[in-house]
């Protein structure tokens, strides 16, 4: 057994680590930012890793990130508040979405939709979750109601969710084509 073999699940996290580090300073992209890969990053680790030590490191990196983000690179704190203990479940939910996920292993439309879906649902209730919870508990919003808050929020989730895919769905596609590639070339006979 060779050193990638004997190293994937490590080497899986190292990459979703590093894809996070380079997207987490801006949630939707600029010009010269790419979008935050963060969901992403949990949804993949769900399917590729699927343990406690890949959510634990990650969560861990992420509010990292953030504490160097606002620290040094002088990036807002607005979202910093009470609710950003939310973000724990946020990923959680991504995660487990990822591992639930992780039993469609085959390059066919039926299994991608059915990540497909999983993605989605995971995301939205990601974006309920991670939104309500700033709504709820940041105090930056006392004078609004909770119609008038979605209305606000609710431009926010194409983008939110979008990243999410393009990110989840390149990475998916890219993997089951390598393993699909590596199964037809060393299959035996």
């Amino acid at each position: 057994m060779n050193f990638l073999q004997q190293n994937t699940k490590y080497l899986t996290i190292f990459a979703l680590a590093l894809l996070m580090a380079l997207t987490r300073s801006d949630h939707f992209g600029s010009a010269i930012t790419l979008p935050d890969a963060s969901l992403a990053v949990f949804y993949l680790a769900g399917i590729f890793t699927g343990g406690v030590l890949s959510f634990v490191v990650l969560l861990t990196e992420a509010a990292l990130l953030d504490y160097i983000a606002i620290t040094h690179w002088q990036v807002s704190d607005y979202c910093i508040s009470p609710a950003y203990v939310f973000l724990i479940p946020t990923y959680a939910i991504m995660l487990l979405a990822g591992k639930w996920s992780a039993k469609y292993t085959s390059l066919n439309s039926r299994d991608l939709s059915r990540q497909l879906m999983c993605l989605l649902v995971a995301g939205s209730i990601a974006f309920l979750i991670s939104n309500g919870s700033f709504y709820l508990l940041s105090g930056k919003f006392p004078e609004l109601s909770v119609v008038e808050y979605m209305q606000r929020v609710a431009k926010y989730y194409p983008a939110y969710i979008s990243s999410t895919l393009i990110y989840s769905l390149t990475i998916l596609l890219f993997s089951k084509l390598v393993f699909a590639l590596y199964q037809e070339k060393y299959k035996t006979a």
